[in-house]
């Protein structure tokens, strides 16, 4: 029986260089299972997921899969390193990769470009009847349709957390400058047969979960299909997050459905305060003198709010950064992350970078949304890596981290998710504490 290995590395530490690791991974993704879901039965899967586990680079296998997230991308180039040199054949897929595939060609034997549903299965078919695999593999998907149920299992017998991951899209129909989905999608947005999302949710549910996470990066892009899936999650009584954009706060109607269904926590980029500095973004829709009283909506139903927003666009000055501070601890935002504005290689923020002879260097190991890597035009780089410290450790002190948590009115509600954010408040606070980017829990 042949065997792969699909392994979703860490990260390396920026300040210390060691690996990050945590005792237990509160959301696993979903790519790895479902991965395991398409692998043909006659195949023997193992999935390991770094940040909780070891690799074990002696394990006997035919294939070694590698996706990897964000800065990951150089412990994942590693990883194949050692497999190769072992005499695995090596595939490698995630986002980055699909970003940036000539980075890695030479560090595995093939690489996954985007949607791993047609590709991978090619794949392995091509290494069973020539016991080798094609150099580039890009499949990309014109539907979500028919998509069999992950290998939860696989991820159950690991230190998990409360949830699983369930998806319902896939993509953004915005086209934000400096992120990575708009580059890999370029607007377009794949939503599954709510049918098909229910069954997986219901397998949550079978596995004894009563929480599931979907993972799509904008769940209210299409209202009309977010409202009919909100309906039917809600006869489940299942709690539930998501990712998607203040502009559900502008629908009432849709926002009370997604309440009502269970939804516990929302994870938001508001990006910035600074409404200069999201124009230049290509993010000129999202209004900044709204943005206070969209998320009083959003909490006044109780769910919680998990904020990403960026540091050095050309519109931040060290008082706005200053301002950001008294944002989040005034709106009691309960788990905000905050990033220095990275030019991601390939996305249109990168190319506008690189044409105004604003990159520092190309050294992609710096590029990690801790370090700045061009130059801002309020800020010499080492201020604005300055405020960036600075900004964190107020919004993470411990009176602070107390008041967004424990003392948010929000609790009363929904005293669990308030419970899980305050923990993670901590989690967010050993990464900080070393110099790294809060890793994702």
């Amino acid at each position: 029986m042949p065997k792969v290995i699909l392994i979703q590395p860490t990260q390396y530490s920026s300040e210390s260089g060691l690996l990050c690791k945590q005792k237990r991974i509160y959301l696993p993704g979903l790519a790895l299972p479902l991965l395991a879901a398409l692998t043909p039965p006659h195949w023997e899967v193992k999935l390991t997921i770094e940040v909780i586990e070891e690799v074990n680079f002696d394990e006997d296998c035919d294939l070694v899969g590698i996706g990897a997230m964000g800065h990951a991308i150089f412990r994942a180039m590693d990883i194949a390193k050692e497999f190769k040199e072992r005499g695995k054949t090596v595939f490698m897929g995630g986002y980055m990769v699909s970003m940036l595939p000539d980075f890695v060609r030479d560090y595995c034997d093939g690489v996954v470009i985007g949607d791993g549903e047609i590709a991978y299965p090619k794949l392995l078919s091509d290494y069973e009847k020539t016991g080798k695999i094609q150099s580039v593999y890009n499949f990309p998907l014109t539907n979500l349709n028919n998509l069999p149920i992950p290998r939860y299992e696989l991820l159950t017998e690991k230190k998990i957390g409360y949830m699983l991951p369930v998806q319902a899209g896939r993509g953004c129909p915005h086209a934000c400058s400096y992120c990575s989905i708009a580059c890999i999608y370029k607007g377009k947005y794949l939503s599954r047969p709510v049918e098909d999302v229910i069954r997986d949710i219901k397998r949550v549910k079978e596995l004894g979960f009563s929480r599931f996470f979907l993972i799509d990066d904008n769940i209210a892009s299409q209202p009309d299909y977010m409202m009919e899936l909100a309906r039917r999650i809600k006869p489940l009584k299942m709690q539930w997050g998501s990712q998607c954009t203040l502009l559900i706060a502008k629908n009432e109607k849709l926002l009370n459905e997604v309440a009502a269904s269970g939804c516990t926590i929302l994870s938001l980029g508001i990006e910035s305060i600074s409404q200069e500095g999201l124009n230049a973004l290509n993010k000129s829709w999202v209004k900044v003198n709204e943005t206070a009283e969209l998320l009083g909506k959003i909490q006044k139903k109780g769910i919680a709010i998990a904020s990403e927003m960026i540091i050095g666009t050309d519109g931040d000055t060290p008082q706005s950064i200053e301002a950001t501070a008294e944002f989040a601890i005034k709106n009691k935002i309960p788990a905000p992350k905050f990033y220095i504005l990275t030019p991601l290689p390939t996305t249109d923020f990168y190319k506008q970078m690189k044409s105004e002879n604003r990159l520092l260097h190309e050294d992609y190991r710096k590029y990690t949304a801790a370090d700045c890597v061009f130059k801002p035009k309020n800020f010499t780089p080492e201020e604005l890596e300055a405020s960036y410290k600075k900004l964190y450790k107020l919004v993470y002190s411990y009176p602070n981290i107390i008041k967004r948590n424990i003392f948010n009115k929000g609790i009363l509600k929904n005293p669990f998710t308030y419970l899980f954010t305050f923990f993670g408040n901590l989690v967010y606070k050993k990464f900080i504490n070393r110099g790294d980017a809060p890793n994702i829990l």
